[in-house]
C-alpha cells in the first residue's frame, strides 16, 4: 500500500473541483455530473500513475458499484460497495441509479465534493451583496485561460480563475465560458 498510498496523497494535490454545470429542471438546480466529477480527479490520478475503476455487482434492487483504485506498481485500493436502489425497474431507472452510484463513489473515494452544497446555497439569504471579485484581476485571469496552448496548462488557469471567482454565479460562468472555448480550441 505505501506506492499507491504515496500515489494518492500527491494525486489529490491536483483534484479540482467538481463543478455544478448541469442542470436538474424537475428541482431547478445546478449540480456536478458524472463528466465533471471524473474531469475533476483523472488528471490527477493518471498523472500520478493510477487507474480509476468503478466495479459493477449484480443486484435485483438497483446497483452496487465499487471505486478502486489500481496504481502502475501493481497495488489497489478497494474503496468500498456503495448500493443505490432503482427507482423504476426498467433500463432507464437502473442506467439513472448507476450513474448517482458512479458520481457518489467516485467523490466519496477520492474525497471531493461538489464546489457548493446545495443545503448551504438553500439557506442562504437571497439579498444582494456586493461582488467581492476585482474585475481587473478577474480579467487578467480571463486572459490567461486564453493564452493557455495546452490542455494542462488550461487546466491550472482555470482551476485558479474559478477559485477567484469565490462562488459568484455570474464570474463563475464567465470562467467556465472561456475554458470551454480554449477546451474546443485545443
Amino acid at each position: 500500500m505505501k506506492q499507491i498510498a504515496t500515489a494518492l496523497v500527491k494525486a489529490q494535490k491536483a483534484f479540482g473541483p467538481a463543478l455544478k454545470t448541469a442542470t436538474n429542471p424537475h428541482f431547478r438546480s445546478r449540480y456536478a455530473d458524472l463528466a465533471a466529477c471524473v474531469e475533476a480527479v483523472m488528471d490527477g490520478l493518471n498523472n500520478n500513475g493510477i487507474a480509476l475503476v468503478q466495479q459493477l455487482t449484480e443486484s435485483d434492487t438497483g446497483v452496487i458499484v465499487e471505486t478502486v483504485f489500481i496504481h502502475e506498481s501493481g497495488e489497489t485500493l478497494n474503496c468500498g460497495k456503495l448500493h443505490v436502489p432503482a427507482v423504476k425497474h426498467d433500463p432507464q431507472g437502473y442506467g439513472s441509479a448507476l450513474t448517482y452510484a458512479r458520481r457518489y463513489s467516485l467523490m466519496a473515494a477520492c474525497g471531493i465534493a461538489p464546489e457548493d452544497d446545495d443545503g448551504n446555497a438553500a439557506s442562504r439569504k437571497t439579498e444582494a451583496k456586493k461582488s467581492e471579485v476585482d474585475e481587473s484581476v478577474m480579467a487578467d485571469h480571463l486572459a490567461a485561460i486564453e493564452a493557455t496552448t495546452t490542455q494542462d496548462d488550461l487546466k491550472k488557469a482555470y482551476v485558479k480563475a474559478y477559485a477567484y471567482a469565490n462562488n459568484e454565479p455570474v464570474w463563475q460562468k464567465k470562467v467556465i465560458a472561456a475554458k470551454d472555448k480554449m477546451k474546443g480550441k485545443l
